[in-house]
């Protein structure tokens, strides 16, 4: 199937992808209450013959789509949740509630789950136009957002079926993904004191929400002893009350590490988990833990990354008119701080740079990023890192935003609607499904990915971070 047909093929679907994809924009669901967005999709599979299959891997909301048989079986992995606190009017240049305090898509999500479902139906066309050996499954995976839906479901097995596993996700810039992630492990600390009243015996009372105090200053301590790589992340999620002349006798507090791999990840929560306990006798209080969940950095496949790169620059672009690009500038604008990409991807050496040197400073960064193996671990995390332990795993980012959004942003929710967005989101799925296509038909290539990945991960294999017993949990 050539690229002139594949692009076609995604085409001939816009609108119903680009209607769905706004659709998800406006439902903006969070962690494992993606109710609507799941039935979304699953219609759109259903309608184009997948077999679905719902509540995989013990997940309510995780769902996936198959089409065709036999070997190989490369899956697509969608995504669907949204950010609390990000509601957003569409198409504005300035901040706006659409739904005050309400959540909104800060991460372009509402793109991603939409743009791996049109490379899934291009891929299904593929295999019906040639009648050749081998399957495509559309994974729905719930939770991205501090939930970690694919290591819950990597943990069950569901992706255990895989040869190679491609994704996407929208940003600033079109590129194939080198870096990889930061692991990580989510756990709330809850205390139980003594009430008593402030003033009249303190002494009579034990403070759970002291005890959440000298946590936190006893991790702040922790910053200096762990690798600067790390982070550790807090919020405390009940402070005991609203008097402050009752010695408060609960209090919570949720925590996150982080760290380039899951060892060194798992070393910083038991030292934290130590802390609480000091902080607990300090105070004379009772401490619980509870471990929500975690993911594993990911494992970078070159070979399927130069797979990716090489679709990136045969696709064709996206086009932008004058008035596409005229609201970019608006939102370039509304950015705390330009980004140099120059800088940010110094690594990739002199030809790199001085190619961005050349290509950026528009409100839209309408180029394909020079292809450089990286392997350094970007600042965030992400549960791709999860099914990239279990098989070769790669992903690309595609521009679907003015040059210079920062992440999590109303600017994102804004722009999650516009025709630059839907643009963005197409070429994304043309340039998954030409490398789905390109790894059925090139088993020499998948061969080659498949050692690459055995290598990197080693003997023992994929060991998932999240014990046996921890159950997905929505956000509150």
């Amino acid at each position: 199937m050539s690229i002139e047909k594949i692009v076609q093929s995604v085409n001939s679907r816009a609108e119903a992808l680009t209607h769905a994809s706004d659709n998800i924009w406006e439902y903006a669901e969070t962690a494992f209450v993606e109710h609507k967005s799941m039935e979304e999709l699953c219609g759109l599979l259903e309608s184009e013959g997948f077999k679905v299959e719902k509540g995989i891997g013990g997940v309510e909301t995780a769902f996936s789509g198959t089409y065709g048989s036999g070997k190989p079986v490369i899956g697509l992995l969608g995504e669907y949740d949204s950010l609390f606190g990000l509601s957003q009017v569409a198409g504005v240049t300035h901040k706006e509630w659409y739904k005050e305090g309400m959540p909104g898509h800060g991460c372009g999500h509402n793109l991603l789950g939409v743009g791996s479902l049109a490379a899934a139906f291009a891929v299904k066309d593929y295999l019906k136009e040639t009648g050749a050996s081998g399957t495509v499954v559309y994974f729905g995976c719930p939770g991205e957002e501090g939930g970690s839906g694919k290591a819950f479901m990597a943990r069950e097995g569901v992706f255990d079926c895989l040869d190679a596993a491609i994704t996407w996700h929208p940003g600033s810039i079109n590129a194939a993904s080198a870096t990889s992630s930061l692991a990580n492990i989510q756990v709330k600390f809850k205390f139980f004191g003594v009430s008593a009243h402030a003033a009249g015996d303190p002494y009579n009372g034990r403070s759970a929400l002291d005890a959440v105090e000298l946590l936190n200053v006893g991790v702040q301590f922790l910053r200096e002893h762990i690798i600067p790589e790390a982070r550790v992340h807090y919020a405390i999620t009940n402070t005991g009350g609203l008097s402050p002349n009752v010695v408060q006798p609960v209090a919570e507090v949720l925590y996150l590490c982080r760290a380039p791999k899951n060892k060194q990840a798992q070393e910083i929560y038991e030292w934290v988990i130590d802390i609480a306990k000091g902080a607990a006798l300090m105070t004379h209080t009772r401490m619980e833990y509870e471990f929500i969940k975690a993911c594993s950095n990911v494992v970078n496949n070159v070979t399927l990354e130069e797979a990716l790169y090489e679709n990136l620059k045969k696709v064709p672009l996206p086009e932008y008119t004058a008035e596409e690009t005229a609201l970019a500038a608006e939102y370039q604008k509304t950015a705390p701080a330009p980004i140099d990409l120059a800088e940010k991807y110094v690594d990739g050496g002199p030809d790199v740079v001085a190619f961005l040197k050349e290509h950026q400073g528009g409100p839209l960064n309408s180029f394909v990023l020079p292809y450089f193996p990286s392997g350094k671990a970007m600042g965030g995390s992400t549960d791709v890192g999860d099914v990239s332990w279990v098989c070769p795993t790669a992903q690309i980012n595609a521009a679907t935003l003015a040059a210079d959004t920062p992440g999590h942003s109303w600017q994102i929710v804004a722009q999650g609607k516009s025709t630059v967005a839907h643009k963005g989101m197409l070429y994304a799925g043309e340039v998954m499904a030409a490398t789905v296509i390109d790894l059925m038909r090139d088993p020499e290539l998948l061969e080659k990915a498949k050692a690459e990945h055995k290598d990197r991960v080693g003997p023992d294999g994929y060991i998932c971070p999240i014990p046996k017993g921890v159950k997905p949990q929505p956000i509150k």
